[in-house]
């Protein structure tokens, strides 16, 4: 029985692309093994109607709304500190020949600790807090293969191409949670005091997107991906009063597994 752990380290941007794609395989290993009998030797029987894309990169959000804005300027904190790695699947169903329509999910999360630029408090300490962006966007969309995605030989052998490129778009929701906990600044009287500050909620979502695929076999192919998710979405007027909508939009950049059906 295959089995997939991951380490504390794994949750790190830089070890999560290496992780999610050793847990694909692991997992998925034993599905492609199973899937066989669909293709011949370098062929498939029939094309393919279906398929499963497991996916994991890098994703930078704009961070360009008040809320960013407002945290650049008072804390330690860069519009780059807010990308992190990210993790995807994309369910594919073929409706044409080079039209496909894709359903999809996806989940990043950033902590970043930080103080205060230009505050201490008063036995000149650093007054620290933690800032969390959390992002999930649930979208159905379509696919469009630029190039043919293969050719049938005779009536019974179909050949996918060994290079895909295609563009796809589409909609949907997306999740987020913003958070900020630590120490803050009241700047009305310069006291110091201790707070959870968070927003969260969903909000209607749009992206597009520009890959290919890579085919090793039949049934499995490498997909590469550069996608931008557009959203912004009210915040918690309770703790955010004042503040315009949060930018949730970004750009990522996934490589993954594609099992063919």
């Amino acid at each position: 029985m295959s089995r997939c752990t991951t380490s504390p380290r794994a949750a790190d941007g830089r070890n999560l692309v290496a992780t999610t794609l050793l847990c694909a395989g692991a997992l998925l290993g034993p599905l492609a093994v199973h899937s066989q009998p669909l293709s011949g030797d370098g062929y498939l029987f029939n094309r393919p109607t279906a398929s499963l894309t497991l996916r994991g990169g890098y994703t930078q959000p704009t961070a360009s709304s008040d809320v960013f804005n407002d945290s650049r300027k008072f804390l330690t904190i860069d519009r780059s500190d807010f990308g992190s790695g990210s993790v995807g699947a994309d369910l594919g169903i073929r409706i044409a020949d080079r039209w496909s329509l894709q359903l999809g999910g996806g989940y990043s999360k950033r902590s970043i600790a930080s103080e205060f630029r230009d505050w201490e408090d008063n036995e000149g300490l650093p007054i620290e807090q933690t800032t969390h962006l959390s992002r999930a966007p649930f979208t159905v969309g379509l696919r469009f293969d630029l190039l043919q995605p293969g050719r049938r030989i005779g009536r019974l052998a179909y050949i996918p191409s060994k290079i895909t490129p295609y563009i796809a778009g589409g909609g949907g929701f997306m999740w987020y949670k913003y958070e900020q906990a630590g120490s803050f600044v009241d700047f009305t009287d310069n006291a110091v005091f201790d707070a959870n500050l968070n927003s969260k909620g969903t909000t209607g979502s749009a992206y597009g997107a520009f890959g290919a695929d890579f085919t090793l076999r039949p049934t499995v192919a490498i997909t590469t991906e550069a996608r931008y998710d557009m959203a912004k979405a009210p915040m918690n007027r309770s703790y955010f009063s004042g503040f315009n909508n949060i930018d949730l939009s970004g750009l990522s950049a996934t490589i993954g597994l594609t099992f063919r059906y």
